[in-house]
């Protein structure tokens, strides 16, 4: 419940589930403590503050340039997301940006210092979920 609606009450949860809330109130500090819920947040949609388009940079820093460039990225606010992963490249990047012209001056701030590649996403099919919560219908 908590994750198609973050604002749900603990009176709402107890009554769905057949609980007390004092009983909902302690299951979710359980779930908080032992990290599962890691927080409650809002979900802003960018492009109601302007941000129109999205892009997805993987970025290669050049040699001995690893962590320079993982603080250049923290510190550019247009940056949504960044992951290090495996590959050829170091960070898979997600930035927000009102429109397409202000992508060089964003990638302008590491591209002495890393190789990137870019791509705009034309659509998201599968948003930002959170993972399964029980076993999936096709290991049945």
């Amino acid at each position: 419940m908590l994750i198609e609606d973050g604002r749900c009450s603990i009176k709402e949860i107890a009554a769905k589930v057949g609980l007390s809330s004092p009983s909902v109130s302690e299951r979710l500090r359980r779930l908080q403590e032992r990290g599962i819920i890691r927080s409650f947040t809002a979900d802003i949609d960018p492009r109601a503050l302007g941000y129109s388009l999205q892009a997805i940079t993987r970025v290669r820093p050049l040699p001995g340039k690893l962590h320079i460039v993982r603080e250049l990225l923290r510190e550019i606010p247009e940056v949504i997301e960044c992951d290090k992963v495996t590959g050829d490249d170091c960070f898979v990047v997600r930035l927000v940006i009102r429109e397409i012209e202000e992508l060089d001056g964003i990638l302008e701030r590491i591209t002495d210092k890393a190789e990137t590649s870019t791509s705009i996403v034309k659509s998201q099919p599968i948003s930002r979920r959170p993972p399964p919560l029980c076993a999936s219908s096709a290991e049945s």
